[in-house]
This record gives C-alpha cells, structure tokens and sequence, in this order.
C-alpha cells in the first residue's frame, strides 16, 4: 500500500445512488426475487432500423477504426445545426458554435472544469440531476442551491435569487424540460431568465435531453433574444432516439464558450468512432413521425403508469413531458426512500426515492416509462 490519499475531488462527491442500490437489487434477483425494475430512464425501445443499419454497415468498412477529430466531422456538427433549426428555430454555426460529446454527461463535468476554480460557486436547483452537485464538487466549487417549487411551477423564482449575494456565482444549472419533475419552461420565462444572468454575470447552462419526449413544442433557452452571450445547452440523442448507451450529445452556443469546452474536452477523451457519427447523421435527419410514433408508445405506458399511482394512493400531475412519472407518496410514509423500499420488499417493485434528487423531493417517487405495456400491466394486477 502507498501512503496517497484519495483527492478531495474524490472524497468530496458520494457513490452514485443507482451504483448502490442495483447492486442490492441484483442479490435480491439471485435469491429468488423477480424485481421489476421503474427507476432508471434507460430506453428500452430499438433505435431507427435505417440508423442501425448504417453503424453496422460502416463498421465493417476499413478506414474508419482510427482516431476521430476532437470537432466531430463536419456533417454532424451540420445535421446538428440543421436539427435545431427544424425543431428549436435556433440558428447555428457548425463551424464553431456546436461541440459533439461522447454524452451530455460529460459535458456537465467539461463545462464545470472550463470555467470554474476553486470556491467558486454555482447555482444549481433542487430537485434536479445528482451530477449537477457532483460535477461542481469535483471541480472544487461550491453549490449554491435553489428551491424547484410546486407553487412556482418548478420554476427558478428568480426574485428570490436576486436577493442573494450572486457576486461569486458563475454557473447556474437548469434543466428544461425538468427531470425529475416533467414541468417545462416557457420562452418568457427564459428571455426573463437571460436577463438575469447578464444582470449577473452568469453563463446558465440548460440539460436538454427531454426535448422530445411527450412534448409538443420543443424549446431551446438559446432561443430567447441575447441567449448566445449567457447561455449554452446540452442536448443528446439517448432518450430522442434510443441510443443511450452509445453516448451522443452536444453542447450548443457562443463560440467562446464552445472553445473553452473543448480544451477541456481535448486533454481527457479522444473523437467519437466514425460509425457512430455516421449513424448520429441519419439519425437527426429521421421523419418527424419517428418522434411521434415514439410518443404514442410513452402515452400508453405513461396511462397504466398513472393506474398504477392511483392504486399506490400517489398524486401526481398529468401536465408533464419526458420519460418519467413524478409522484407524491401517501403520507402514512416518512420519505420516498422509506415507499421505495417498501415497494422493493413488499411487491418486489423498485421506483426511484425523489430524496436522491435533493431535499425537496423527498416526499416523492419518479416512475420510469421505460418498461413495456405488458410489464406495467403485470404490475398492476400485482397491485389488486
């Protein structure tokens, strides 16, 4: 054994919770118990044919198994530009306003090494994705959290922001459409939000991987006037085209921002492999009605998801979009923690505690529809 201790960066961020429990869940499977998993977003439905096609085709050719440009090729970062165009009504520069990442995941760690330093501080809401947190604690910052409320719409109150010191705050997270809330912004909403930023002197940074799940009108925040001096977005085709595990996103906006990203970027992962490029091409470029036969799919779940939550005495809201259910529990139960495991024991049914959100959700559950009609089913009849 050395004498090296672990960073603070390591000691300063918990194991992921879902690391954890799946572990759990997994003895509980060879012991015998069926677990019917709802609690993670990971899409169980097939990416496009003609997508799959095209990676698996490539991927027999030769020449494409080197090293990849750091950019991405320029037609993807094109057919990113031209999808925004399509459905965010966002003019891009493919040159230089469009960074592709292997995920958005690792953009929230790029864009917080980019341009935090240490005790600096960062906005970031509750509830919300545990990366937010982590991702600043990693680069030596320091959280600053704000309240999601249900009376705000699960919305930033941005008066009650401004009565803070914000003088060290230089990052502020937000995440529409929400997860794990389903609630969406609107485009006053976010021209309001731009304002305060430049007020500030704050680069807000919108996770908008949602986009198109179970929601009509997609929105970008770089939509609102003067965004590109204050903002940039992520985006990822995991949930919007069923690829999750092959990690594509991007981060969207000024293209000073965008290089300071990719320095970052540039010293710890190497190109994506060029089938996969290829394949994300294809992919940005589907038909519409790829989005709204996916949707039709997620409304039907969606539906038995809320028979479910009516038979467990939840409450939840029907004016969502994204992937998951958010709930809240019946009262005879202390925390979400306490109702998933209750679930997990009593009806071998694991759904994510909304304490691993934050504080505020923990008297909620978030319910993944990424689970086919037939499994629901089979969980409702459980539930009789």
């Amino acid at each position: 054994m050395t004498n090296t201790a672990i960073s603070s960066a390591a000691a300063s961020v918990s194991n992921y919770y879902f690391s954890d429990k799946l572990k759990e869940i997994n003895e509980l499977q060879k012991n015998g118990n069926k677990i019917i998993n709802l609690g993670i977003g990971n899409p169980d439905l097939a990416p496009p044919e003609e997508v799959t096609k095209i990676l698996s085709n490539l991927s027999l050719e030769k020449n494409v198994h080197a090293y990849q440009n750091y950019n991405g090729i320029f037609e993807l970062r094109k057919a990113f530009a031209d999808w925004y165009m399509k459905y965010f009504k966002v003019k891009l520069n493919p040159e230089n306003e469009i960074l592709p990442l292997q995920g958005s995941k690792a953009g929230i760690m790029h864009i917080s090494m980019a341009f935090l330093n240490k005790n600096d501080k960062v906005l970031i809401p509750d509830p919300a994705y545990p990366a937010y947190k982590s991702a600043t604690e990693i680069a030596g910052a320091l959280p600053v959290i704000y309240d999601l409320k249900k009376s705000k719409n699960r919305l930033p109150d941005l008066d009650e922001l401004n009565k803070k010191d914000l003088s060290k705050v230089k990052i502020m997270w937000i995440n529409y459409p929400n997860m794990p809330t389903g609630k969406n912004a609107s485009r006053v909403f976010f021209s309001e939000l731009i304002n305060f930023a430049s007020e500030n002197k704050i680069l807000v940074c919108n996770d908008n991987p949602y986009s198109f799940i179970l929601n009509e009108n997609c929105l970008s925040l770089l939509s609102a006037e003067n965004a590109f001096n204050n903002a940039v977005e992520l985006n990822s085709l995991s949930k919007s085209h069923n690829i999750a595990g092959w990690r594509i996103g991007a981060l969207f906006g000024n293209s000073k921002y965008i290089n300071a990203v990719k320095k970052i970027q540039t010293n710890i992962t190497s190109g994506m492999f060029l089938p996969l490029q290829k394949a994300a091409i294809k992919a940005l470029y589907i038909d519409r009605q790829w989005y709204k036969n996916l949707n039709k799919i997620y409304t039907e779940r969606r539906k038995t998801v809320w028979k479910i939550l009516d038979k467990l005495n939840c409450k939840y809201d029907k004016h969502t979009s994204g992937m998951f259910v958010w709930a809240e529990i019946p009262d005879k139960f202390k925390t979400g923690y306490d109702f998933s495991d209750f679930l997990l024991y009593k009806h071998s049914i694991f759904v994510t505690p909304g304490g691993i959100f934050g504080s505020n959700g923990n008297k909620y559950i978030r319910i993944s529809l990424c689970n086919d009609i037939n499994t629901l089913n089979k969980i409702l009849k459980k539930l009789q």
